[in-house]
This record gives C-alpha cells, structure tokens and sequence, in this order.
C-alpha cells in the first residue's frame, strides 16, 4: 500500500496523516487485521504505536546517511538548486551552505533522481540505504558526514509491525531482530518522543553500539533556515536506550531546542 499524493509538499501530507506521510494507510491494513505484518521504513513510523500494535526488534541496519547525489558539496556552484523535500534536510542544507536555493520535490526514488534533469536541479539529497536497496548506488556524488547531516531517527532500518497478540508472527520473526540496531533505534526513537518530533521536523539522531556493550546517541536540532543549531551527545548502557533518548533531550531542551523546533513547526504547520 503506498501514499498516492506525490504532488503536496512533505510537512502538509504528515500533518494530515499524524506525523507519517507514508505508514498510515498500512498501520491502519493491520488494526484492522486486513494483514499480519507490516514492514515500515522505519523512519517513517510514528514512535507511539496504535493500540494493539507492537514493533519487534529489526534486523540488520542498512547504512544511515543521507547522500548528495548529481554533485559534491564541495562542487555546487554559488546558488545552487538542489532538490529535497524534507525540513530536516532543508535545515541542514542551509546551515552548511546558505547560498544553496532549496526546491521542494516529493516521490519515489527513481522519479526524484530524474528530477536532476527534468528540473534542471544541480543535485537532490536522498537517504543511502534507499539508493543501495534500488541498485542505484552509482548515483551518490558524495555520502553526507553524519555529524552536519545526521539522519532522521530509525532511518537504514526497517519497521516489523504485527498485532501484539500475533504469537505465530513473533515466532517466524523471532530470529530475525538485531539487538544492537533494536537499541540504537529505540534511543534514537526515544529522542524524538521526547522532544514531540515527526518526519517533518529538522530533527536528525543516529546511535553508534561499541562493542564493551555502551551506546552513544547524537543528536540535533536545526532551525529551517539554517541559522541555528543545537547539538548534543550521550552514552550509557546499551540496556537501556529510551533512557538515552530522554537524557540527550532533556539536554538539547535545555540548550534551546524547543524555541527551534516549535518555529519549526509554526512555520511548517505541523503541531
């Protein structure tokens, strides 16, 4: 099942569907039991499940970063069109280059890549792992740093939804979770919980697992202009991430995030 509208810009079609342009008509297949199980970009799953539904632990992660495809950054001309159209990229864009003139684009993969000619954009800003699932890798001109360009929380993994009464679904999913990703999406997912974000807020988290059982979650806060930024780091016991999460937010709030992100919202209408 997939979202049709493919013409309104990001912010007003998650508004209107809770926070996720892409994952409600599918959520809502399984409350109503049309299905078993869901299988989400996780990204674009709101973190509050609806009653009755639970995730299960993903597997594997595919890798998180967002990519200049049609050009470097370093080789963008002054004023550069490049293409994306998602707050949170437009945020980071802008506070890395605030000559770059930002044109909103929606659409599968494939149709915005295409963009770079039927529009005449100079490049367009797309996640890794969706390139490397469609074979398109050779497409990426450069793999963004994640510390100026950190991804939307859970991106690179994928979303396993079922009934939580589905005890036949669990057992043929039971050996397919990753506890290490299981844990950094839950601290990344917890962050923005906290902090009342969706997919349509300049928000942008990853989580690193070490290998003495530690993880470290960064996060940060942009504003759409690219002006301000609010950034932050915590580590702690891979046990428990959502305690992570709401660490690092309580951080990021006390250093200015909510001013960020409620203009944010204000100006994206997103509540």
């Amino acid at each position: 099942m997939a979202n049709r509208d493919r013409k309104s810009q990001l912010p007003g079609v998650s508004a209107l569907s809770g926070g996720s342009a892409f994952s409600s008509a599918q959520e809502a297949a399984l409350v109503r039991r049309e299905v078993d199980v869901v299988v989400h970009s996780l990204k674009d799953l709101p973190t509050a499940n609806a009653p009755g539904l639970v995730l299960l632990p993903p597997p594997g992660r595919e890798d998180i970063r967002d990519a200049l495809c049609g050009s470097t950054l370093a080789d963008l001309r002054q004023g550069a069109r490049v293409g994306t159209g998602a707050p949170r990229r437009i945020a980071q864009l802008l506070a890395v280059r605030s000559d770059l003139e930002v044109v909103p684009i929606r659409g599968n993969v494939p149709p915005r890549l295409k963009k770079i000619e039927t529009m005449g954009l100079d490049g367009v800003v797309l996640a890794v792992a969706g390139l490397r699932r469609l074979g398109l890798e050779d497409a990426i001109g450069e793999i963004l740093p994640p510390d100026l360009f950190p991804p939307s929380p859970g991106q690179g993994a994928l979303g396993i939804q079922i009934h939580e009464d589905n005890a036949a679904a669990r057992e043929i999913f039971s050996a397919t979770g990753d506890l290490d990703t299981d844990s950094q999406v839950r601290a990344e997912r917890s962050l923005l919980a906290e902090l009342h974000g969706g997919c349509s807020v300049p928000l942008g988290a990853y989580a690193v697992s070490s290998p003495d059982g530690k993880l470290s979650l960064f996060g940060q806060v942009t504003s759409l202009d690219g002006t301000e930024r609010v950034s932050g780091r915590v580590a702690g016991p891979s046990g428990e991430p959502e305690k992570l999460g709401a660490a690092l937010a309580a951080d990021l709030i006390g250093r200015g995030a909510h001013t960020i992100l409620d203009a944010a919202r204000a100006a994206t209408g997103v509540r």
